[in-house]
């Protein structure tokens, strides 16, 4: 390993692979960008879908973002963006109140408790569900 490849980080490591395995030919670039495209765009639709369920939807879609941050500039500013919304969250809740954070937990709870029920109310109960369960019956 060559101590440019061992002090570089993974999307340098994955941009000279491409750069050496796959940018050789024009139609290789493209069926590449094509394939990486397809995928990307696949996983994000597949985290849209899991979004309003409980999980992890919106990673999934984050996941789906970043395989298309690594051929797509668009996508990169997308990605980047978000991260750092997400960090201006995360920083205004570590600085709020204690009760804003409960708040914010119990908010979460609620909505993630009422997807759940609507989704069992639409799609029908599981049998394995006790029958005293509230709200699911």
């Amino acid at each position: 390993m060559s101590e440019m490849t061992a002090t570089a980080t993974r999307m340098e490591r994955y941009r000279l692979w491409r750069d050496t395995h796959v940018a050789t030919s024009p139609l290789r670039r493209r069926l590449w960008r094509a394939l990486v495209g397809v995928v990307g765009t696949l996983i994000s639709l597949g985290g849209l879908a899991l979004v309003p369920l409980p999980g992890p939807g919106w990673l999934v879609v984050v996941l789906g973002l970043a395989v298309l941050a690594t051929e797509f500039a668009w996508a990169e500013r997308l990605l980047t963006m978000l991260r750092a919304a997400l960090d201006a969250w995360a920083e205004w809740l570590r600085r709020a109140p204690w009760w804003a954070r409960v708040l914010v937990g119990l908010v979460g709870l609620v909505v993630v408790a009422a997807v759940l029920v609507l989704v069992l109310r639409l799609t029908g109960t599981p049998g394995w569900v006790p029958e005293w369960v509230p709200f699911v019956g």
